[in-house]
């Protein structure tokens, strides 16, 4: 990666976007953009879904903070842009991301290196989602039904009842071709942000999160303050270090790079961890919690921000 330099290199901060998180991200790319402006750097806010991305190099951009979620935002395609324009960028590169953001396709790599993720059936009918139910939801649990391209639990049932599978596919579905039927594992919800890259990768301390009648949803994961986040996490002796390694696995296994979050599931009668998904550009607003867990590891959010944006490179250096 090339060395920040603060006097002379120009930073965009790419937000908003194209994506159902677009004011999630004007969230946090807004944190972000005052937090650099605050150490000095010279940061400007950049929305794609407004300007053409070849003003950036017409504009003498020579890094970008990825501030994007979701769909044009963190599934491989902003960053193979910024790859044929040369501009260095935050966050796990063109491969990593386009993996990441497909739940299926990261399921299948995962498992190909003996990692843990709960079982799953695509679907592609609600007679479909229906048989999957049958299959996938143990007594008195719940199955999860998903759009495999979304993030922000955008599109997700949890499905109760057989005469719920029906709407559930139809939700996901009109987000994504392909749906995802998964088994819910009850138990401790946690989220591991991890930073760095190689064998720098580190993880942060582990965030877990306690949400209204279990249900973490869009709506209780941004805007409401009923959600509880504790860190120290409270997990058993032992626990938080396995699942910081574990996800230390996963991050790799995927080949990410600079930054990411990883959400697990820890089984509350066998106390095994399951890897539901990857963001590779994590929330950065005041609900989110990269910078929680940075915070309690010591890390300021503005030093975060720096950290990250530090770390910005490109899958293929120029020759």
């Amino acid at each position: 990666m090339s060395r920040f330099d603060l006097q002379n290199d120009k930073v965009a901060v790419l937000m908003g976007g194209q994506s159902g998180e677009r004011e999630v991200s004007l969230m946090s790319g807004t944190g972000v953009l005052q937090a650099l402006q605050s150490l000095g750097v010279n940061a400007h806010a950049f929305d794609p879904a407004q300007r053409d991305l070849g003003e950036l190099k017409v504009e003498g951009f020579t890094r970008c903070f990825i501030a994007l979620h979701g769909r044009f935002g963190e599934d491989g395609t902003v960053q193979g842009a910024l790859e044929l324009l040369g501009i260095p960028y935050t966050g796990p590169g063109v491969m990593a991301s386009a993996i990441a953001i497909d739940k299926i396709m990261t399921k299948r790599l995962w498992l190909a290196d003996g990692l843990p993720t709960p079982a799953w059936r695509t679907v592609t009918s609600a007679e479909a989602t229906q048989a999957a139910y049958a299959e996938l939801a143990s007594p008195g649990q719940p199955m999860i039904v998903k759009p495999a391209r979304e993030g922000s639990t955008l599109g997700l049932t949890k499905v109760t009842a057989a005469d719920q599978c029906a709407g559930a596919y139809a939700l996901a579905a009109g987000m994504d071709d392909e749906v995802l039927c998964e088994q819910f594992v009850a138990g401790d919800e946690v989220t591991i942000p991890v930073l760095g890259s190689g064998a720098q990768a580190r993880a942060l301390p582990v965030i877990r999160i306690v949400a209204p009648d279990g249900n973490y949803d869009y709506q209780n994961k941004y805007f409401t303050d009923t959600t509880q986040y504790l860190v120290p996490c409270g997990l058993p002796e032992g626990e938080e270090a396995a699942i910081q390694a574990l996800v230390l696995r996963a991050f790799k296994s995927l080949q990410c790079r600079g930054w990411a979050r990883a959400d697990v599931m820890i089984d509350a009668t066998t106390r095994k961890p399951y890897l539901l998904e990857i963001n590779t550009s994590p929330g950065m607003t005041s609900h989110s919690l990269v910078p929680m867990s940075a915070k309690a590891a010591g890390i300021s959010y503005a030093e975060l921000c720096l950290q990250i944006l530090q770390s910005a490179t490109l899958d293929y250096a120029a020759a």
